[in-house]
């Protein structure tokens, strides 16, 4: 387990990470949403002991991260800026990561290599962008940490590598209880792979949730009434946006949906419709209950 306790990284006066205080359960998989600059990068790379933490702390199963080669050596990262040796191909940087890694699986490494269709003994000069990052992937996966942090994971793959790259994340996690902590800019990409979902604004942790709880905290409800009303014909209902056009009324609306639905139903609406809300729309408004100009499908 991951923990962070008023987690804070500056670099002059800038301050990257602003008090973060989150969880990272094992065997979970814990997505990372932010717009550039929230301090996504700089929060993986403090978890992993990269960077020391200016206030703070952060501890895996209860020990401190920072300056900790014991611990340090169950992590892996896989970092949005990919680095190589230089000339270097797989098997040199396998033989690298071996000599770090005492768990360091060269059957896996094969495996994976294979799988992926990549030579592990072509100069990774020559590889494309996607490629590279399938290398990294696979050099870090072949370790077998206990954490592992991507930065990006899916950027540069086509739609096929990203499904396999997902599915050998999964892998880990379920097989060997692996934590992996994942950062993108893409909701969709998070939304069908994380357990968690993590919304990073501006240095601070806006929301953290469970992903099956964010999408039935809250949901969307259309109703019309064939005479005037107000908003307080809504009383005893927990709304949180509320949008009249007309006669028909737009409500995001959080609590029990099917005891929300009887409240409603009281009321003999002659429309009455209960629609579910997509993450981007849950961050969205969110984002806009705490005051934040910021809208999420700009970076989705």
């Amino acid at each position: 387990m991951i923990k962070t306790e008023g987690l804070t990284k500056k670099f002059g006066e800038f301050t990257a990470l602003d008090s973060i205080t989150c969880t990272i359960g094992d065997g979970s998989i814990y997505g990372m949403i932010g717009s550039n600059g929230a301090g996504k990068s700089t929060f993986l790379r403090t978890i992993s002991g990269v960077y020391r933490a200016d206030a703070g702390s952060v501890t895996a199963d209860g020990d401190s991260v920072w300056n900790n080669p014991s611990v340090k050596g169950r992590m892996a990262f896989v970092p949005d800026d990919i680095y190589f040796f230089a000339g270097a191909d797989m098997e040199r940087m396998a033989n690298a990561y071996a000599s770090i890694y005492k768990t360091f699986d060269r059957a896996r490494f094969r495996d994976i290599s294979g799988t992926l269709g990549l030579d592990t003994k072509k100069a990774l000069s020559t590889f494309s962008k996607g490629m590279r990052r399938q290398a990294a992937t696979i050099l870090a996966l072949s370790a077998r940490p206990e954490y592992i942090f991507f930065d990006e994971t899916f950027d540069g793959l086509d739609p096929v590598m990203r499904n396999l790259v997902k599915k050998l994340i999964y892998e880990d996690v379920m097989d060997r209880g692996t934590t992996a902590v994942i950062t993108s800019h893409s909701l969709r990409e998070l939304e069908d792979t994380c357990d968690q979902l993590a919304l990073l604004h501006r240095g601070g942790l806006v929301l953290e949730s469970d992903i099956q709880e964010l999408k039935t905290a809250k949901f969307k409800i259309q109703i019309a009434f064939d005479h005037d009303y107000s908003p307080e014909i809504f009383e005893g209902v927990e709304v949180s946006r509320l949008d009249r056009r007309g006669s028909v009324t737009n409500m995001i609306v959080s609590g029990d949906r099917e005891e929300t639905v009887e409240k409603l139903k009281a009321l003999h609406p002659i429309l009455l419709e209960v629609l579910p809300l997509s993450l981007e729309e849950i961050f969205t408004y969110e984002m806009e209950a705490l005051g934040y100009a910021y809208d999420i499908k700009e970076v989705s």
